[in-house]
């Protein structure tokens, strides 16, 4: 046998849509996180993107399990002295920008290279059911019945 290596020129992408709502955020975000990389492939290959085109709707409906709506807490520095600043995820998912919660837990699992950020870039994540990718004929991936677990009511 003979070990597969892809080039970029050979990689297929296919565009997949993910509904998130009821779906625990980091079960979502392993997937997904696994979908970007290419690493569902067989013809998997470390050093190439070889990930599928990603589309996350109901981004606002995406489900925390235990205190973590009131617990956990996003950090950011505004560069200046003393500029540390926090919110929770609840917050956040109530607020202006609720699909940024669910963008940070896929980001944080991609590693941080120049191909993480890459592969990164396949991901579009909207707060709504409506998305612009329906040109792409997209397949629906259900994370919900993957695994009992995955999905809260």
């Amino acid at each position: 046998m003979k070990t597969l290596s892809l080039k970029p020129a050979e990689v297929k992408k296919n565009w997949i849509v993910v509904d998130a709502e009821g779906v625990v955020l980091g079960r979502l975000a392993s997937v997904i996180a696994s979908r970007l990389r290419g690493k569902h492939r067989p013809d998997y290959t470390p050093h190439v993107d070889c990930g599928d085109h990603i589309i996350v709707i109901n981004a606002d409906k995406v489900r925390l399990t235990g205190n973590k709506l009131k617990d956990k807490i996003y950090y950011w520095h505004t560069g200046y002295v003393g500029g540390i600043k926090e919110r929770t995820a609840g917050e956040i998912l109530d607020g202006r920008f609720p699909e940024r919660v669910v963008e940070k837990a896929i980001e944080r699992m991609i590693p941080r290279t120049p191909l993480g950020r890459q592969q990164i870039g396949n991901l579009r994540v909207y707060k709504g059911a409506d998305h612009p990718h329906s040109a792409q004929q997209p397949t629906l991936l259900d994370v919900a019945s993957m695994n009992e677990k995955n999905r809260r009511n």
